[in-house]
């Protein structure tokens, strides 16, 4: 076996792990998974509201998502197959976020279409252009994007918001898996070639940003917002400190083999 086809062939094995596990443990139902009973008809909470419909615009650039991340891993049937498996999580996250601002009231069909509007007449654009720049964005972006969930889900749950809690709890536990599994190619590309690998993750920590940035309407209020749940800078220098120690790396070596600060093309 050529060590083409041998990298090919593990990173088809880590696939089939990712997607066994997910169907054996983590698969849950919009619609029966979560307890829509327990929805309090006149309760509102607008922060925990507009959290929501945060997070829902974020995730409703689905469709640039994956048009441009799926053909940049269509020859590697693990990856653009994880890719596959990823859009259906991800389009349940938007959807169970849509259906809890309506069915709580605390957006209506009119308000909810008028947001859906303004999501649509902007684009997301993939911010690097090869696939093994994207595996290192995946990993810090599903890392960071799972411990805001975390830290959102803490905060329904104080607030004594049960649904949202567990929709929360199930999101966040997807985004979790995501990231692992972003982790794991990772790591068959630090085999391949280190160097080159520890060049990319340096490159694209250096011009990281979350996908929201400059598409979701009044963003930057939104995610100052999102942050008060008790996510701050300290909060993601110890998210990607942990990373580096999940690669078996370091600061210093990540220093030694960063490229020129350039933003990306």
């Amino acid at each position: 076996m050529t060590a083409t086809n041998a990298r090919r062939e593990r990173l088809y094995r880590e696939y089939a792990t990712f997607f066994e596990v997910s169907e054996r443990r983590r698969r849950w139902d919009v619609f029966t998974d979560v307890p829509w009973e327990k929805l309090e008809a006149g309760r509102t909470d607008p922060e925990l509201a507009y959290g929501a419909e945060t997070f829902c615009g974020v995730e409703m650039y689905l469709p640039d998502y994956v048009s441009q991340g799926l053909n940049l891993v269509r020859d590697s049937f693990g990856q653009a197959w994880f890719q596959a498996n990823w859009a259906y999580e991800e389009s349940k996250h938007s959807l169970v976020l849509r259906e809890y601002l309506l069915r709580s009231g605390q957006r209506s069909a009119e308000q909810f279409d008028a947001f859906e509007q303004q999501i649509r007449s902007k684009r997301w654009k993939m911010p690097f252009q090869s696939a093994r720049q994207m595996t290192c964005y995946g990993s810090i972006q599903e890392a960071a994007t799972q411990l805001l969930y975390q830290k959102h889900l803490d905060l329904a749950k104080q607030r004594g918001d049960t649904v949202l809690a567990a929709i929360y709890s199930f999101v966040a536990r997807d985004e979790a898996a995501h990231a692992a599994f972003y982790r794991k190619v990772l790591s068959v590309e630090l085999e391949d070639d280190r160097a080159g690998t520890l060049r990319d993750l340096s490159f694209v920590f250096a011009n990281f940003r979350m996908p929201g940035v400059g598409l979701v309407p009044d963003y930057d209020t939104r995610i100052g917002f999102m942050r008060s749940a008790g996510v701050e800078r300290a909060t993601f220098l110890d998210l990607w400190f942990r990373l580096l120690r999940q690669l078996g790396t370091s600061r210093r070596e990540l220093a030694a083999a960063a490229p020129a600060a350039t933003r990306p093309a």
